[in-house]
């Protein structure tokens, strides 16, 4: 097992050798709408790419949410693998909505050999859901 600092170095370097072996903009938490966010999470042992509605206005969380289930086919079409779920448990025990997409190869952010199949992961599906977002944009402001 690893020692508190020696895990937050791992995750350092993780993201770190993330940002760069893919240099790249990415949307994450510049869609303009408050508390609707794109995430990249890796874990202990998971890992995936998030749509998070966490607005501190829980009928505005509701409203997003919906607005997102009423694109669920269209987004389907583009992730079939994706997740929508109405109360995701953060490890913090926060709930909030999160739609998103795992990872379904083995991973651990304490692993080094199973980070460049995360990176791609990654570099695969976040260009989709953010052209999603930017297509549907429009729809999924007007609450």
């Amino acid at each position: 097992m690893f020692s508190k600092e020696e895990a937050a170095q791992l995750r350092k370097e993780f993201w770190t050798s993330f940002g760069k072996s893919f240099p790249r903009k990415w949307l994450l938490y510049n869609t303009k709408i408050k508390g609707f966010s794109f995430k990249f999470v890796a874990e202990r042992k998971k890992a995936m790419v998030c749509l998070d509605i966490e607005n501190p206005d829980e009928l505005v969380n509701l409203l997003y949410y919906d607005q997102m289930l009423s694109l669920k086919t269209l987004l389907e079409n583009e992730l079939p693998e994706v997740i929508y779920n109405d109360e995701y448990e953060l490890e913090s025990g926060k709930k909030i909505h999160r739609i998103y997409v795992p990872f379904d190869g083995k991973f651990s952010i304490y692993n080094k050999n199973s980070w460049r199949d995360c990176f791609e992961f990654y570099m695969e599906t976040m260009p989709k859901f953010e052209l999603f977002f930017y297509e549907y944009e429009d729809i999924i402001k007007n609450i």
